[in-house]
């Protein structure tokens, strides 16, 4: 098995790689287009406006009739355009655009006519084709909808555009394809860096070259590549299929004394799969053994069996065939060269490159294509994530039905206050034909006629408003200097941030930096830690520093004679540390790299690996003494940092990477004896010319194994302190690792390579096959040599978020993978737990009768902490899932330790099914994904485990302090200020419907417009619309206070700002202002002189929704007064353009401008005084902090 846990870390979102399309994507904020320019406000809101989510960064998409195959695959390689295998699988095109010419329009007008109160206002402009119920002008019922459907289309024409131009140069982007056979013969370009070797001279500039393979290839684009296609990928080049790489040669240039070719012959590549799953590290894939010693020439004769194409980007099952070149009569199969052997070898992950992702080393790969466009790993395991509709949202929806209802009841009832008269001669209907002439109609035509009157009570705009509120908040939040680095890639539910009442964490990278540092050692008898680790030090400059007359290489057996003259005591404990730090530099993934910073001279060595434990390990054996050089899939070279000569050589001949199922890794190692003076190719088997195996070669054969201790406590030898150090270090919040080994006989690591490669080879239970056979011949019995423990920091200002999110009533849960005492460590620095608060701890349960007793004692004590493992939550949430989360949801905090993503997932899903309340989740990590799209809010944390969970969550952020701001600070603002809005734009149409209403009173209950034309347009749009919508700046507290009385916040969760009770009164305020309003308008001006009243009557309706607005404002803001005073400007300045509907010269008069004040006046001043009186009884928290 290869190494596929290992990579590079520390890649920073600023470094982001190009996306599949060639955007850029992840921390890039919402408000930044496809090519990254800004984007303008229109399109940002009208993104909003669409019900349908665009995603930011393009993926693969399956066709709804194509289904990927399910057999297992024969791919012959021949790398010509004739390769036999394109005709039977899909070509390797992305397509990731929505529509047609012909299917743009029908689905998308579809689509937004899905929605209620598209149709509802379609319904109504439709229905002024109908003369019998025509009333005003056509264009007061279409302007206000062919505005937003041609914001929402414009945007969808948009995106869709640029989709197509990005499909169209991902599948025209030129590939090289390897050209063999009779393609090889034709006049076709040289492949440029592959075959030949660039070798530094020591003095002068010049460089020689060896050729070895004389290659061809021919250039395809991207949707021309076929299965069994040989591409050629250099550095930072996109692989734009699945592949199994089949070669891989260095073009770094070496020293002219370097003889081993080491970077020729590894077959070693790294690529980048930050594209793909969201992890930063660079991920190390190797090229077989069998194909990299292969010449080129020859990969027209292999076959690769592949498994079917599957969703899982961590796993393949393959096995790669060579027929040899054949055997002629008579000859001798020993004596055959290894070209002419027929062979067959397994194929792993690690052989592997999945479509979009880059190639990262400076090297040229040959890779053959398994997988082409939907069969790719990128488009099978692209999924839409769960639609989130805010709580707020669906608040407003239900009062929208309210008032649907209240205009159906309102048409019909003034229609039965006429007792459904039919009179086709009486006055009151305007013809529109002549509008000198009435006529009346039947009495279902009056209540369509009331209907279209009445839906402003519906309001078009509410929807407008509430998406533009959104869309500002989003930009709040991302422009907040305090948080910088957040991103919005959800600004559908700013205001759920403001709601949440439940916040489910993830322990590591999450509320600690995930920044290892190994803080302890233990050796069966001593702990060294601190201080002490200047004796580790003196012990390994004791073992691995040597005279010129003993320059022998270091192997487990090489005795200790430095110690001669110390007590036995001493020698054993010298020795026992120098196995344990010679373990830990050889038992892992890491790869050392050296590369020369910009702007200067001398080069650095850092470490690649998966795993922060892992380089947190390698380099405390490098700060004691012993440091690792060099590594490549064959051997690994170790350094005395005193001497700074090699003294330790070994020969990887087997490695089982880290599973997060096997929480284990381990190695097989060769140590190579000798004089450190000879250099030995770690590479090659070492033989002799007779074919036997080298001095050299024949060293001792050890297995390294470290994991977790509760799978190697069953792993080691017996002994009686393991359990209880690792105890100890758990308590200290230490993450322990457990060290042991055995050593192998020649004949004994025969029969297990034997038996492991066999197993290797089958396409069935391969897996689980390879696991029996190492658990048979290595997992058993091993020699004990020692417990790591690393030390993971806390995250900056994680203990006071943790308080003031409590203090805000959240309740707070922590799921982690990590063991019981480690967990309740973490718990109580972190201060998740209050100081003196009974911690009940719940463990290894596995009879149905004590989790019940469990829960008998949780009944009586529901002020504790709980902390429970994975397998007692397992056995709770199989038993007594309903009695469980019932009780648990009451506890003040929750610590899961042990579980599984799946778990993580189902917990927060359980919690919001049974409370029915907001559930945030907040990881960083890949296993967090499913935890985050589960809950109502999800926020990632861009961390050293990758980009995943920062990609998969509504809103990223860069540490787990800015979660503390985010939510009570902008959450609690944004769904303040939504209630608000919503509430204001409901009043507006309220308002001027019961004007309506009292004028069709007047009017003898005929379905008569009182406004028409513009007035109705202009009353929703320019004379209201800024004011009302500039309440999304108010703020009734500052963030200091904010932050100072966090339990502000819990206020926020009873949905006081807008409920049933809130709505009602601001229905009784409208009935009460649009009666006074239009009652005291008929009764001081008349019916008789209808201009007249009705400028009287929209003036001081214009008024009083703006003085409405100030009155409400609790922190005024500059836009706020530029937003009141322009729009009272530009309504007095558009009045001369108002002849139609007003009479110009009384508004000149005294009669006007008197009749306007008092109007306004006792419309206004008794809701005002009711509303200070209450205030003054009964004043809101924000009030009383504000008085402090």
């Amino acid at each position: 098995m290869g190494l596929g846990g290992r990579g590079r870390r520390g890649v920073r979102g600023e470094e982001d790689q190009e996306a599949l399309l060639g955007d850029r994507e992840g921390r890039r904020s919402i408000a930044d287009d496809d090519d990254g320019r800004e984007v303008p406000l229109l399109r940002r809101i009208s993104s909003r406006l669409s019900l349908r989510s665009a995603s930011p960064t393009p993926t693969p998409s399956i066709h709804p009739s194509f289904t990927p195959s399910t057999k297992t695959r024969t791919v012959a390689l021949s790398g010509t355009s004739e390769s036999g295998n394109g005709g039977e699988y899909p070509p390797n095109i992305i397509s990731n655009h929505r529509f047609t010419a012909f299917t743009f329009l029908p689905l998308t007008l579809y689509h937004e006519f899905s929605f209620f109160f598209n149709l509802y206002f379609l319904l109504v402009a439709v229905s002024q084709i109908v003369p019998a119920l025509r009333i005003g002008f056509l264009s007061t019922y279409i302007v206000p909808l062919v505005f937003v459907l041609a914001i929402t289309l414009g945007k969808e024409a948009h995106d869709d555009i640029a989709r197509r131009r990005r499909d169209r140069e991902a599948n025209g982007e030129p590939y090289e394809v390897l050209a063999l056979g009779s393609e090889a013969t034709r006049s076709l370009g040289r492949i440029r860096g592959f075959g030949k070797k660039k070798v530094g001279i020591a003095e002068g500039n010049q460089a020689r070259t060896d050729g070895r393979e004389n290659l061809r290839a021919t250039i395809k684009k991207s949707r021309d590549l076929k299965v069994g296609d040989i591409l050629v990928l250099k550095k930072d080049q996109r692989v734009p299929a699945d592949v199994v790489i089949l070669k891989s040669i260095s073009n770094e240039i070496g020293t002219a004394d370097d003889e081993t070719e080491e970077g020729d012959t590894s077959g070693e590549a790294f690529i980048r799969t930050d594209q793909l799953d969201g992890e930063t590290d660079w991920k190390l894939r190797m090229a077989p053994s069998l194909t990299q010693g292969l010449p080129a020439e020859r990969f027209e004769s292999l076959k690769i069996i592949a498994s079917a194409p599957s969703r899982e980007v961590n796993s393949f099952v393959g096995t790669l065939e060579y027929p040899g070149s054949g055997l002629s009569e008579g000859s001798d199969t020993a004596s055959l060269s290894p070209y002419q052997k027929s062979t067959s070898t397994a194929l792993s992950i690690d052989n592997t490159a999945w479509a979009n992702t880059v190639l990262a080393s400076n090297s040229t790969t040959l890779a053959a294509i398994i997988y082409t466009g939907p069969e790719t790993r990128a488009a099978l395991s692209t999924s839409k994530s769960r639609s989130k509709t805010g709580l707020l949202e669906n608040e407003i929806n239900n009062l929208t039905k309210i008032l649907c209802i209240l205009t159906f009841t309102l048409s019909i009832v003034l229609v039965a206050l006429e007792n459904f008269g039919n009179h086709p001669d009486k006055p009151g209907v305007k013809n529109s034909q002549d509008p000198g002439d009435v006529v009346s109609g039947a009495w279902y035509i009056k209540i369509l006629r009331f209907l279209i009157l009445f839906s402003t009570i519906i309001p078009i705009s509410l929807r407008v408003n509430l998406d533009m509120g959104k869309s500002a908040y989003a930009r709040f939040i991302e422009k907040d200097k305090d948080i910088e680095g957040t991103v919005v890639r959800t600004s559908t539910i700013p205001e759920e941030l403001g709601r949440v009442e439940y916040l489910l964490s993830d322990k590591t990278g999450t509320l600690t930096q995930n920044d290892m540092e190994l803080k302890k050692v233990h050796v069966g008898t001593v702990s060294y830690t601190g201080e002490a680790m200047e004796e580790v030090a003196e012990f390994v400059k004791q073992s691995f520093s040597q005279t010129a007359t003993e320059a022998t290489l270091v192997t487990p057996l090489t005795s200790n004679i430095t110690h001669t003259s110390n007590t036995r005591t001493r020698r054993e404990i010298g020795t026992r540390v120098r196995d344990v730090v010679l373990a830990l530099a050889l038992c892992h993934n890491v790869t050392p790299t050296t590369a020369t910073e910009e702007g200067k001279i001398e080069a650095t060595t850092t470490y690649q690996a998966s795993s922060p434990d892992e380089i947190a390990i390698v380099s405390w054996t490098e700060s004691v003494g012993l440091r690792l050089i060099h590594r490549d899939r064959k051997g690994m070279k170790l350094m005395s940092v005193d001497t700074g000569e090699v003294v330790v050589r070994v020969k990887i001949l087997e490695v089982f990477p880290f599973t997060s199922e096997g929480k284990r890794m381990g190695i097989i190692v060769q140590f190579l004896g000798g004089n450190t003076g000879k250099e030995q190719d770690l590479l090659h088997d070492n033989t002799d010319e007779d074919g036997s195996p080298s001095n050299e070669d024949s060293g001792d054969i050890w297995f390294y194994q470290k994991g977790a201790d509760t799978v190697m406590t069953s792993i080691v030898a017996n002994n009686d302190w393991l359990d209880e150090e690792c105890g100890n270090m758990a308590r200290e919040g230490l993450r322990t690792l457990v060290i042991g080994r055995k050593r192998l006989s020649g004949q004994r690591y025969q029969e297990f390579a034997s038996r492991y490669k066999s197993s290797s080879l089958l396409l069935q239970n391969r897996d689980k096959e390879m696991e029996n056979v190492v658990r048979e011949y290595l997992e058993h019995d091993l020699e004990l040599l020692g417990v790591t423990g690393v030390e993971d920091k806390l995250q900056k200002d994680v203990k006071p978020s943790l308080e003031l999110l409590r203090n805000a009533g959240i309740k707070i849960w922590m799921l982690t993978g990590d063991k019981v005492e480690t967990a309740r460590c973490v718990a109580v620095s972190a201060k998740l737990v209050a100081r003196g608060q009974y911690i009940h701890t719940i463990a290894k349960l596995k009879r149905k009768d004590l989790a019940y007793d469990a829960l008998e004692f949780l009944r009586n004590k529901t002020d504790c902490c709980l902390l429970i493992d994975g397998e007692s939550l397992a056995m709770f949430l199989d038993n007594y899932r309903d009695e469980f989360i019932g009780l648990a949801v009451q506890l003040p905090a929750v610590v899961a330790c042990r579980c599984t993503p799946t778990q993580k997932a189902d917990i927060a899903r359980l919690i919001r099914e049974h409370t029915k309340k907001r559930i945030c989740c907040i990881g960083d990590g890949g296993n967090d994904v499913s935890m985050i799209q589960a809950a109502d809010v999800g926020v990632g944390i861009v961390g050293k485990e990758g980009r995943q969970a920062s990609l998969a969550a509504d809103f990223s952020v860069e540490q787990f302090c800015h979660l503390t701001k985010l939510l009570v600070w902008h959450g609690r603002n944004s769904y303040k200020r939504s209630a608000k809005l919503a509430q204001f734009v409901m009043h507006r149409g309220l308002v001027i419907s019961v004007c309506q209403t009292m004028f069709s009173i007047a009017s003898k209950f005929e379905p008569i417009a009182l406004y028409q034309g513009w007035l109705l347009v202009g009353y929703a749009t320019l004379y209201t619309m800024f004011p009302v919508f500039s309440l999304v700046l108010d703020q009734d507290v500052d963030e200091h206070l904010a932050n100072l009385y966090p339990e502000l916040y819990k206020e926020l969760t009873e949905g006081r700002s807008l409920s049933y009770r809130t709505f009602f009164v601001w229905v009784l305020v409208s009935i009460y202002q649009g009666g006074v309003i239009q009652g005291l308008s008929q009764i001081l001006v008349g019916l008789d002189h209808f201009k007249r009243m009705v400028t009287v009557s929209f003036t001081v309706l214009v008024l009083n929704e703006l003085i409405m607005v100030a009155l409400e404002i609790t922190t005024w803001h500059l836009w706020m007064i530029l937003a009141e005073i322009g729009t009272a400007i530009a309504f007095v300045a558009s009045i001369p353009f108002l002849g139609d509907y007003f009479e110009l010269e009384y508004v000149l008069t005294r009669a006007f401008l008197w009749r306007v004040i008092f109007i306004s006046a006792i419309s206004l001043i008794p809701p005002w005084v009711v509303k200070a009186v209450r205030r003054r009884l009964k004043p809101p928290s924000y009030a009383k902090v504000q008085g402090i």
